[in-house]
Parts: C-alpha cells; structure tokens; sequence
C-alpha cells in the first residue's frame, strides 16, 4: 500500500487508500461535516478500526488471543483468519446476542472459544486454562455495537421508542428505569456531571425526580422529550448540534453497565496475563475511557517514580509496558463510511517486563 507522510501543526498522518491516522500531540480535530446519510444499514454493525486494530496485534499464526469485547465478531474472524491451525482465540462479550450470533459464526472452528461474561473476569478466566503469562495478544472495543442501538428493546437510543434498559447484560443488573426510580437527586445530578459532561445536569437531575413523583420514567422517548424540554432552542448556527439527550443517555448507560470501573479492572488483568511482547490494544470511543487508557499505558511504561535526584538503575523502575505510535484514528475514507468511527481512538502498547 503506497502512502504519503505528511506533518500538519505537530501531528503525524498517512494519506493513503486505508491508512489510519497516528496523532503524537492531541489536537483538537476540525468538526467532521454532516454524514447522516452514510451511516450503516439499520442493524448493521460495521467494525471500527478493523484492520488497524488486528495489524497491531502482530498475529503470530500459533499465537493465543482474546478478543474481550467481541461484539457482532469482527475483529475475531480478522484474527481467525490470520491465525494458523495451532492458534486459538477466547471470545468474551457480556451481551447475549452478541455470544449467539458469535455461536452462529464460530462456533463450528475448533480455534475459537466463546465465553458470555464481563472482561474484568479475564484474570480468572485465563488462569482456569492455565494460560497466565502466555496471551500473546488482548483486544478491547469499548462501547456500544450499531445492532445494540438499532434495536429499540435495548433502550439504549434516544430517537426510538422501547423499554428504558441499557443494559449490556440483560441477563443480570438493575435497568435505568429502575435506576432514576431510586437515585437521590444529588447522585443523579453528580452522574450526569460526570459522565455525560452535561451542563444542565442539576435542573435535568431535578426535573427527573420531580417527573417521577407524577408518572414514572420508563420509556426512552419519556426521558428524551424531558430532558429536551430543558434546553433552550438552539440558536440558527447550531441546528446540527447533538440531540439533547446525548449526554444524559451516555452517563445514565455508564453508570448502569459500570463502564469505568470494569475498564480499569480489566486493564490490570490484561497486562498481568499477557506474554513477553503481548500487544494490548485499546478501543474508546469517548474522552473518560480514553483518558483511563491513557493514563494506565503512561504509569505503565513510566514504572515506579522516584525523586528526580535519586540514582535509579532503569531495571528498577519496574516498566511493563512499552507504548505504540501514540493516538491512532480512523482514516478520513473509513470515516466518511462509517460516521461512527470519528469518535473512535486507539492506543496500543506491547508488554515488556
């Protein structure tokens, strides 16, 4: 594949037929033009950052890999179909209709073991096989998959009427209409502060609790319309601003699914059982998973600090990790495709001690 390096205000971009993007400063990207019309079929998964994604695991044909988030499988066939008769892939996903079609696709290959749970089981997971220490590479798309949207039964959309739910699991957990039912005013307002960077959190969190004295949240529309009713009408300049509800729905469903914490359990658990030069890599899709990403690679190839004047053998430091090309974005062609990759952010790095 033939392509040109080009330097543009300290980053770093391939311009090719593929290429993804490798951003070494964090820059402030130029708002993306409309491609509403682009987006994929109703239902349709497309996967994001397909072939980056697996080209920096650096298959070996014989190799273990797991894929933690395995979603309508994806990445998993790309890895399949580099891996050789000895190579085997553990597939992990908390969604039951992800593990179902995952059956319907794999089931039939021997390399491939399916697994329904939650990724901060990888630790155990992996050392009931007596596999510790031998994982040549782990995968993580965060997030939520296009079918888990499309469907209106999932409550995970704003612009569909269905159940207020959002769970990943729906085998287990409380649902969010069950959440906002109970939350106290505060907690609520802290969340959506929190997690969705919602300026309106405090008269959203407290319109909620008044509404639910009158009539119970239950439906996802319910909550939209509410939280719509909120914000002043865009002025002519932002008629293509996010829908309201944007970041009200993002918190909520971080919350119910406990997003943050199980990515940063699971990280842990990845380094300690993957191999000498296992490669991590690392899907977000917004700024709080990123920045936890960001931060445990950083402490992870930093290693153990000491005082700056303090003689310290490098072997002291206790590094484990060693970081990959810095920030790797969708291509601007695969953007323009598939409109929800341009939030998309990967980091990978490849174990070192």
């Amino acid at each position: 594949m033939s392509a040109k390096l080009t330097r543009v205000r300290g980053t770093i971009s391939l311009q090719g037929n593929k290429p993804p993007h490798i951003v070494y400063n964090k820059q402030k990207l130029p708002p993306q033009k409309s491609n509403e019309n682009k987006m994929p079929p109703l239902g349709e998964h497309v996967t994001v950052l397909l072939e980056s994604a697996v080209e920096y695991l650096n298959i070996k044909p014989s190799g273990i890999y797991i894929d933690t988030t395995l979603g309508r499988g994806g990445h998993s066939a790309l890895i399949l179909k580099q891996l050789g008769p000895e190579g085997r892939l553990i597939a992990i996903d908390k969604d039951p209709t992800a593990i179902e079609a995952a059956q319907q696709l794999f089931g039939h290959d021997k390399r491939v073991e399916i697994t329904h749970g939650s990724f901060t089981l990888l630790g155990s997971l992996v050392a009931e096989r007596g596999l510790t220490g031998q994982i040549n590479g782990i995968l993580m798309d965060l997030g939520i998959s296009s079918p888990q949207v499309d469907d209106a039964t999932r409550g995970f959309s704003f612009m569909k009427e269905g159940p207020l739910d959002m769970r990943m699991d729906t085998t287990q957990g409380i649902t969010a209409a069950q959440w906002l039912a109970e939350v106290k005013e505060q907690e609520l307002a802290d969340a959506l502060w929190m997690y969705g960077d919602e300026r309106f959190s405090r008269r959203i969190a407290c319109t909620i609790c008044q509404q639910r004295e009158v009539e119970p949240l239950t439906t996802t529309l319910q909550l939209a319309e509410l939280v719509k009713r909120i914000y002043p009408r865009p002025k002519p300049s932002q008629r293509k601003r996010i829908h309201p509800a944007t970041r009200t729905f993002q918190a909520i469903r971080i919350i119910i699914n406990q997003e943050l914490d199980d990515l940063s359990i699971a990280l842990q658990q990845a380094v300690n059982v993957l191999a000498l030069e296992g490669r991590l890599v690392v899907i977000s899709f917004h700024s709080l998973e990123d920045r936890i990403v960001k931060r445990f690679m950083r402490d992870k190839a930093r290693g153990k600090q000491f005082p700056a004047d303090l003689p310290i053998l490098d072997c002291d430091l206790g590094r484990q990790l060693q970081r990959i090309d810095g920030i790797i974005t969708p291509s601007d062609e695969e953007v323009e495709n598939n409109p929800r990759a341009r939030s998309a952010v990967m980091r990978v790095a490849e174990k070192i001690a």
